[in-house]
């Protein structure tokens, strides 16, 4: 049976790197040899100090990641992906033994033909951002279905999904959003659309706001500063029960959409807008580890504001 390295989270805060089995490879399977995975600070930093919500599959230990690109080296009887290609995979259920969630960190994955997206190779390690990518148009085209799409004309945070969201709109010739970032840290890099603290901005007229900073405690105040009919959406995940003030939501006859998990037309929307040069990944890798540091990289990504994107490097 073949065999992989992959990250445990062992218990919360607990990980270490083991040798695991894979499952048995079946005739709609892809072997992927991986060269990079990305850590997510949103689902995964849950799942890291243990306070994720209930969710189906939850537990320990896990192999976490569901940003993941690699090569095929070996594909069964279906699909049109070779050996060869260069492929996004989007977690896995490779690994026995361990709760696969969402199982993208190992240095080989077996997965279905159906749930990789082919990537120019020449992308390299920046294919996995389109995880974040997706989750991003997601929040606008909602799966494809919301048309005509509704931009943001505010998004509130400049980490790496603020910078992605803001970089789509650009890219599909929409008005530069308005950007919030508290953190003086994060407030540079923006590229043809302000990035500002809170605090500087006078507006509230805004027609459709986007969060992307997981900060529940902020709802009445991006209420406040809509038009009526105006949108707030929530694209963070948010730990904590979420409530807001009824009457100014009332007298603007707000709307509260959450964005959930990016669907296929997502990710395929966002890998042809890369591909034609329309949207940049460039500047968003900030650190690469190798799986040896791996505590090391998960306390990196979590707690250093200058941290966008943490990479593992498979290859090292």
């Amino acid at each position: 049976m073949t065999q992989a390295s992959a990250i445990v989270f062992d218990a919360p805060s607990t990980l270490s790197v083991k040798t695991l089995e894979l499952k048995p490879f079946e005739a709609d399977d892809l072997e992927v040899e991986v060269s990079a995975s990305g850590i997510s600070t949103g689902t995964e930093r849950l799942l890291w100090d243990g306070t994720m919500p209930p969710f189906p599959g939850l537990g320990y230990p896990l192999v976490p990641g569901y940003e993941t690109v690699g090569t095929v080296v070996r594909v069964g009887a279906t699909g049109d992906v070779r050996v060869g290609d260069t492929v996004f995979i989007p977690g896995s259920y490779s690994f026995l033994g361990v709760r696969n969630i969402f199982g993208g960190a190992g240095s080989r994955l077996i997965v279905a033909h159906d749930r990789v997206v082919r990537v120019a190779p020449t992308l390299g390690p920046k294919a996995v951002l389109l995880a974040l990518a997706a989750t991003c148009y997601h929040a606008v085209a909602f799966g494809g279905l919301r048309q005509p799409m509704v931009p943001p004309d505010l998004i509130v945070g400049h980490g790496v999904m603020g910078r992605l969201l803001a970089r789509i709109c650009l890219a599909q010739g929409w008005p530069a959003p308005t950007v919030w970032e508290t953190q003086p840290a994060r407030r540079g890099g923006a590229t043809d659309y302000p990035c500002i603290h809170p605090d500087e901005d006078t507006r509230k007229n805004y027609t459709s706001i986007v969060d992307v900073s997981g900060d529940g405690s902020i709802l009445n105040g991006l209420i406040s500063r809509l038009a009526p009919g105006g949108e707030v959406v929530l694209a963070g995940f948010y730990k904590q029960d979420l409530g807001f003030a009824f009457a100014p939501a009332f007298m603007r006859e707000a709307t509260l959409r959450i964005a959930a998990q990016w669907k296929k037309h997502d990710l395929l929307a966002v890998t042809a807008l890369v591909e034609s040069g329309a949207l940049s990944l460039e500047g968003l890798i900030t650190h690469t580890f190798d799986p040896g540091r791996a505590r090391e990289a998960y306390e990196v990504a979590f707690g250093d504001p200058q941290c966008l994107k943490m990479m593992i490097n498979w290859q090292a």
